[in-house]
């Protein structure tokens, strides 16, 4: 490998190091470079850097200049930086908008956001390989983000606590990361509405057990059991998780190709936990128009 490669890919992570983000060696497939001091244990050790060896991934992640150069050493192979997010002290956190599943990730984020009122702060924005775009923003101490994919939209993932991304000047197998024109140098406050928005519900409570004269129900089609279930957990949103919840719910309906039969049902759902009409519709159409056919 040429060793100017390794070099740059150093220069770039000191450099975000002084910005206070956590780095630590990427390889050309976007995986740490450093190999685990477990690979030859089996089963595999649960070991998140406790052991006080590197080869730990995201885990290994750190702002210090001396440990940086040491990780970097151990990984001459390195062609890029993976930098933590979650951590302090500012709690980053990634929008991975995606092209490759074939869905417009950034037309949906957009309207999201619109649906929501919500306006993005300039921010860094950085172009990947593939097409797509990572937006970062900055996160709060007291709001853990957790990562997920797809939950707030198809082809958005989130990058959260436990998670990375590549540093702008990464090269991998598919290209290199790069700084997006107009892009500010350092990352923005997430406004509160979208960190709502990327906090999961908590977990659909478990299906009442049905009574005995309401076997019959058991025998209806399948997507008409999966409806009702859409509907409850839409019913059992709380503040701050409605409009989430809905859309979530609205977009697996769509992909069924049964959203059409259930909307009215999911408005009225998200009526009853204190949505507005006109917002609940306005969700629910954004996710008609957003889920692939």
């Amino acid at each position: 490998m040429d060793s100017s490669v390794h070099s740059h890919a150093l220069t770039a992570a000191l450099a975000a190091a002084r910005r206070g983000l956590p780095v630590f060696p990427l390889s050309r497939a976007k995986q740490p470079a450093v190999r685990s001091p477990h690979h030859v244990d089996w089963p595999r050790v649960p070991c998140r850097g406790e052991c006080g060896r590197i080869g730990h991934g995201v885990y290994d992640a750190t702002t210090d200049t001396d440990a940086i150069h040491t990780l970097f050493a151990a990984a001459p192979w390195a062609t890029g930086y993976g930098i933590a997010c979650g951590r302090p002290p500012h709690h980053l956190i990634g929008l991975d908008l995606d092209v490759k599943t074939g869905t417009d990730a950034l037309g949906m984020f957009e309207s999201l956001l619109a649906t929501h009122g919500i306006v993005l702060p300039p921010t860094v924005v950085i172009l990947t390989p593939g097409g797509g775009r990572h937006i970062w923003l900055t996160g709060r101490p007291d709001h853990t983000v957790p990562n997920s994919v797809g939950r707030l939209a198809p082809g958005i993932d989130v990058r959260g606590a436990g998670g990375y991304l590549a540093g702008p000047g990464s090269r991998t197998l598919h290209g290199t990361y790069r700084l997006a024109p107009r892009s500010t140098r350092a990352p923005a406050p997430a406004p509160r509405a979208l960190l709502r928005l990327l906090t999961p519900p908590p977990p659909d409570p478990p299906p009442t057990p049905p009574l005995a004269h309401s076997a019959a129900a058991d025998e209806r089609p399948g997507w008409e059991r999966r409806a009702d279930s859409l509907i409850r957990f839409v019913t059992a949103s709380h503040p701050g998780e409605r409009n989430a919840r809905l859309f979530w719910a609205a977009c697996r309906a769509y992909e069924t190709g049964h959203g059409p039969d259930v909307a009215a049902a999911l408005v009225r759902a998200a009526m009853t936990t204190g949505l507005p009409e006109r917002e609940a519709k306005a969700t629910v159409a954004s996710a008609a128009k957003h889920t692939p056919p």
